[in-house]
């Protein structure tokens, strides 16, 4: 009898591994967020194609948040440390911005942030399924919208 229990495990644990693999990893709380953004700074008013695409205002990625910089070509970067999802949107607590020297010393870039009260945090509100906005911070007065294809 203990023989039969055996085989019958050891048939059945193959495919208990393989019903675990196939079970889905929890999304992260800013999935909905992750992709191209524009407006925000101004108003938002070609959300489709190419020219939305080619030049985003805020880019969200898994680990990073990239914004524009009017001062640079290159988007300033800030990596994300942890993030809190709530119904209306998420918060984000961003690691500390390195100060570059150069021409404004040893202090942080004025865009290296988002105009926030804090600037290694980030409240982010959905307002629609394509339209999101930075609640208090002035760098970012207008809602910005999803970058999408156009259909």
């Amino acid at each position: 009898m203990w023989r039969k229990m055996v085989l019958v495990a050891a048939l059945l644990s193959p495919l208990a591994t393989a019903d675990a693999q196939q079970q889905p990893a929890q999304a992260a709380p800013h999935a909905w967020l992750w992709g191209t953004w524009t407006g925000g700074i101004f108003p938002a008013n070609d959300t489709e194609g190419a020219a939305c695409f080619g030049q985003p205002v805020i880019i969200f990625t898994r680990d990073v948040i990239m914004r524009i910089s009017p001062l640079e070509v290159a988007y300033r970067q800030r990596l994300i440390e942890t993030v809190a999802g709530g119904p209306e949107g998420v918060e984000f607590r961003l690691a500390p911005a390195a100060a570059s020297i150069g021409p404004l010393g040893g202090r942080l870039p004025p865009d290296s942030a988002f105009g926030c009260a804090n600037p290694n945090n980030l409240r982010v509100e959905r307002r629609g399924p394509n339209e999101i906005v930075f609640p208090n911070c002035n760098e970012f007065p207008s809602p910005l919208r999803r970058c999408t294809t156009a259909r």
